[in-house]
């Protein structure tokens, strides 16, 4: 697969690790820190010009960090002239605050999916979003799917691998 560049996000490596396994690439080069702050700081270590960028970073653990961390590694990536962009979200941060329930509360959901849109990410894939609302105020550059979808499909492959067999 060429121009293609893969990049882990802090918050599960070994999925990443996993999916470039899968994929037959090795996981790009970056190096994440923490400032005495807390402030998050964020360093590509590879080219990416002119490449498609999948950046796997999870919205679970700690969240607001894991959030941050990815904001600025796709603002990285966008700014060192990548062609695309694409945040992988297993778990799409505050997507359980996807609608407004009472009259002063914010749609968190869609704050973070213009942030994201903000720093730069050109798609997001993600997986078993709360509800549809988000699905349409996002419709222009999310995909999701379902986890039970993915694992149905894994088994009947296996089962037609084994049949054939």
């Amino acid at each position: 697969m060429p121009n293609i560049v893969l990049f882990s996000g802090s918050s599960h490596q070994d999925l990443s690790q996993r999916v470039a396994d899968r994929l037959g690439l090795e996981l790009g080069k970056v190096v994440t820190k923490k400032f005495s702050n807390q402030e998050t700081s964020v360093e590509i270590g590879e080219s990416v010009r002119g490449e498609d960028v999948y950046i796997i970073q999870s919205g679970c653990g700690e969240i607001n960090d894991n959030l941050m961390e990815l904001l600025i590694m796709i603002n990285a990536c966008k700014i060192a002239s990548s062609s695309r962009v694409t945040a992988v979200i297993p778990c799409f941060p505050y997507a359980r605050q996807d609608k407004k329930d009472k009259s002063r509360a914010p749609i968190s959901a869609k704050l973070v999916a213009n942030m994201l849109s903000v720093a730069g990410a050109d798609h997001i894939i993600t997986m078993d979003l709360h509800a549809s609302q988000i699905q349409v105020q996002t419709l222009c550059f999310l995909s999701f799917g379902s986890i039970v979808q993915m694992l149905l499909k894994d088994s009947n492959d296996l089962i037609k691998k084994s049949v054939s067999n």
